[in-house]
């Protein structure tokens, strides 16, 4: 399980953004960006693409960590209310799984448990094991 934690860790631009991978089981993974003042936007709420950003890898961690590659093929999210400080927590559950794609629920939610933003997504899974270094 370590060298797939590692693996699922690389991701250069999660860490530039700051982003905590929390915990993570084959279809879930939770996720945390503690708020800074460059995550927010000109209006002082925290940037859609950096809530955006915390729920793919929610979305990915969860989808690869059955130790297979995925790679996302169609994502939405509806932002439910803004954030400005604190801690956001990203949730991702597996909905439905077979030998070609995927479907996932991430909710984003607040220090207070509030909804922040719902993000789904669909993953085709990919033949090659992680563990053959195979990356796309």
């Amino acid at each position: 399980m370590d060298s797939l934690k590692e693996f699922l860790q690389r991701d250069e631009f999660v860490k530039h953004c700051g982003i905590d991978l929390e915990s993570f089981a084959p279809g879930q993974a939770v996720t945390r960006l503690k708020i800074q003042p460059w995550h927010l936007n000109a209006v002082g709420i925290v940037q859609g693409g950096a809530i955006f950003t915390l729920a793919d890898y929610a979305f990915a961690v969860a989808s690869n960590a059955h130790g297979t590659v995925a790679v996302g093929i169609n994502v939405s999210i509806t932002y439910m209310k803004s954030a400005s400080s604190g801690t956001l927590t990203a949730e991702a559950k597996e909905m439905a799984l077979n030998s070609k794609l995927a479907s996932y629920t991430v909710n984003v939610t607040d220090d207070s448990h509030g909804l922040i933003a719902i993000f789904q997504g669909l993953v085709y899974r990919k033949p090659q094991a992680i563990a053959t270094g195979t990356q796309s």
